[in-house]
């Protein structure tokens, strides 16, 4: 009786401890595959979405360096192109370094050697027949410092101003120019440079005085 009892008990108070058995803190294999999924498209995706951004600036670095390219601008233009170099697009990179080197060959000739009034003239109107206006008129300008009271280069920076739409420059300089010589009102109102201020009132009254209806 005595065996009995205590068994009794003992499962009794065996039911009441607390269960200590170790937990399997581990997930589940399956769940662990799930999660290490969802966890690598993640990654992928970052990724992804990364390369497509870097693609994009160096296509807009690229496009940007063409621009600058086209307008001479070598230096800046060489700078766009190396940066372009360096994105993930294997075509674009091997352009931009093309165009890198092209730029750097450029930058490397001579400068041109210009001292007085007559050699920025001139080369200021070899760029203003090439359409390099900007150019044109830096020189042109250069060439006016030099030489402040030379007619022809106040009639040559007029037209660069005209061509360039600055209308009223244009019409400054071209009527200090016939002031310091009247023969070139009558070389203006022949000159195709000056079309686009053709129907412009002022620039009327200036090549054409005799006129008074204007």
């Amino acid at each position: 009786m005595l065996d009995k009892k205590k068994a009794t008990i003992s499962r009794a108070t065996a039911s009441k401890m607390p269960d200590r058995r170790v937990t399997n803190l581990e997930p589940p294999k399956n769940q662990k595959n799930q999660d290490g999924g969802r966890g690598a498209v993640a990654v992928r995706a970052t990724t992804g979405s990364d390369s497509q951004s870097s693609a994009q600036k160096q296509l807009a670095s690229f496009e940007s360096a063409m621009k600058q390219f086209h307008a001479r601008r070598f230096k800046e233009a060489r700078d766009l192109f190396q940066a372009a170099i360096q994105g993930p697009e294997r075509d674009i990179a091997h352009r931009a370094r093309l165009h890198a080197t092209i730029c750097e060959g450029r930058l490397e000739q001579a400068p041109v050697n210009l001292q007085t009034a007559e050699d920025y003239y001139n080369y200021g109107i070899a760029l203003l027949n090439t359409r390099k206006l900007d150019d044109a008129r830096n020189h042109l300008e250069r060439a006016l410092t030099l030489a402040p009271e030379a007619d022809h280069v106040f009639y040559a920076l007029a037209a660069a101003q005209a061509l360039s739409g600055d209308a009223a420059g244009a019409h400054e300089h071209l009527k200090r120019a016939i002031e310091l010589d009247p023969k070139n009102r009558l070389m203006a109102r022949q000159d195709g440079d000056f079309a686009s201020l053709a129907g412009q009132a002022a620039f009327q009254t200036l090549l054409y005085p005799e006129k008074k209806s204007w």
